[in-house]
């Protein structure tokens, strides 16, 4: 027999199973030790009720005119009639005997005492120097009948009580599991990037020392996972000062150096360190969107921040953004340096996979939706969902550090939304759009019913 893979299931069967058994060898028991002490207790009563019968019966036999004659003694009214019983002389006659009386179930005398045939038990005794005997006998079916009532009164029983004691174990066992119930619901609870401990207070000191190791477990993740992060962003601040240096030690070069070719190398590696330096930034982004604390105290208005971010990306590249900003304020909790990080890395994603000739259409809607899209071509279906993921590039040929959207989308999976990216773009046979809602004072993020990408 298999066994249900759910310890409630489990406990519930065994126990019930368990019971059952010893409920029933307890009945079996306890009818057996009955059928032994009624034996004993009828065997009693034929021999009381002999010896009862066998003074009256020689009073009434001494005292007749005839001897020899069978009397049958006469039925005041209708009864069963368990305990029939005859008497007879010496010589083997019967003289009396009760009214229901077979005399064939009745074997010749054989002494007095017990005995037992096929059918009946008997008991003999006898008066008067043997002269008189007298025999009573009971059907062994009535005591047969009598253990099968009794076996029934044990047995019934169990069609109430063994469902009723399943019901109180598969109870009895679900409360005693919901500590474990109650600490699978905060583990399912919590984000894939909460690895504080787990409370293991209330679990049962069997199952304790399992709550303590997946704490441990969080704790050496978390560790490792801190150590990661301060690795990256730590390299990517130390990286800042010597890449600025080489780069302007390579732009001086080209303005110094006269030598056609020294001084195309010298543009070739300030390409190459601009490149460098865009990657330690977005590095030190993204372990700022991993490690840092998103959710503020305090409310602010995601409105300054677009602006703000809008207007900086506007001096390198003047009249290609259209910002559409709601009238009233849009307040939120968000760290407004992670929703700058959002502005920046979308609007320059946009500008430089977005057609030249066409704005970068940049909104924000008073539910905290934040909108990105421009005009280009479709991306590719099976491109789609690839894009999101870190160092993956829209076109082999683009520039990029291919970690933008993968930040905004880390994030946005820290504040309990997501990134949705979409081509066309709604609207549209063409282009690309990337949203994200934000979590706002009216109301939690919710995320996007459709999950789409656009190039980085």
């Amino acid at each position: 027999m298999t066994m249900p893979r759910s310890l409630q299931m489990r406990l519930g069967v065994s126990l019930g199973i368990l019971l059952t058994l010893l409920w029933i060898a307890a009945a079996a028991t306890t009818a057996v030790m009955l059928r032994h002490e009624m034996d004993r207790i009828f065997d009693s009563s034929l021999q009381e009720a002999a010896q009862r019968l066998l003074p009256l019966a020689a009073v009434e036999i001494v005292g007749r005119e005839e001897e020899g004659v069978t009397q049958h003694l006469a039925d005041l009214r209708d009864h069963d009639e368990f305990l029939t019983y005859i008497v007879r002389d010496d010589e083997g006659r019967i003289l009396l005997q009760s009214h229901e009386a077979d005399p064939a179930i009745f074997p010749e005398w054989d002494g007095p005492g017990f005995h037992t045939t096929a059918t009946h038990r008997l008991y003999g005794e006898d008066a008067l120097q043997g002269t008189i005997r007298l025999t009573v006998a009971e059907p062994l079916a009535h005591r047969a009948t009598t253990a099968r009532d009794v076996w029934a009164g044990l047995g019934l029983p169990l069609l109430v009580f063994i469902p009723a004691a399943l019901l109180a174990i598969v109870l009895t066992v679900r409360s005693g599991l919901a500590p474990l119930r109650h600490y699978r619901d905060r583990l399912a609870a919590r984000s894939p990037r909460d690895l504080a401990p787990v409370a293991c207070n209330d679990l049962p000191v069997e199952v304790a020392p399992v709550g303590l190791a997946v704490n441990v477990l969080l704790a050496q993740l978390k560790s490792t996972f801190e150590a990661e992060r301060t690795f990256a962003a730590n390299a990517a601040h130390e990286l800042r000062t010597p890449l600025a240096g080489a780069i302007a030690q390579a732009q001086r070069i080209q303005v110094e150096t006269k030598d056609t070719g020294a001084g195309h190398r010298a543009a070739e590696i300030e390409a190459s360190l601009k490149r460098l330096a865009r990657i330690a930034e977005r590095l030190l982004q993204l372990a700022r969107a991993e490690g840092g604390r998103l959710r503020l105290d305090h409310l602010s208005d995601l409105r300054i921040t677009a602006r703000l971010v809008v207007d900086d990306i506007e001096r390198t590249a003047p009249n290609r953004i259209a910002l559409a900003l709601p009238e009233h304020p849009v307040m939120s909790d968000l760290d407004p340096d992670a929703f700058g990080i959002i502005c920046r890395n979308l609007v320059e994603n946009a500008l430089r996979h977005g057609a030249s000739d066409e704005p970068i259409e940049v909104s924000l809607g008073e539910d905290g939706t934040y909108r990105v899209a421009n005009e280009g071509p479709v991306v590719p279906t099976e491109a789609l969902g690839r894009l999101a993921r870190r160092f993956e590039r829209g076109t082999a040929g683009t520039e990029g550090s291919g970690l933008g959207l993968a930040i905004v989308a880390s994030i946005a999976d820290r504040i309990s939304s997501k990134l949705t990216l979409q081509s066309p773009r709604p609207g549209s046979s063409s282009g690309f759009e990337a949203a994200v809602i934000l979590p706002t004072a009216s109301r939690q993020p919710t995320p996007p019913r459709q999950a789409s990408a656009v190039f980085r």
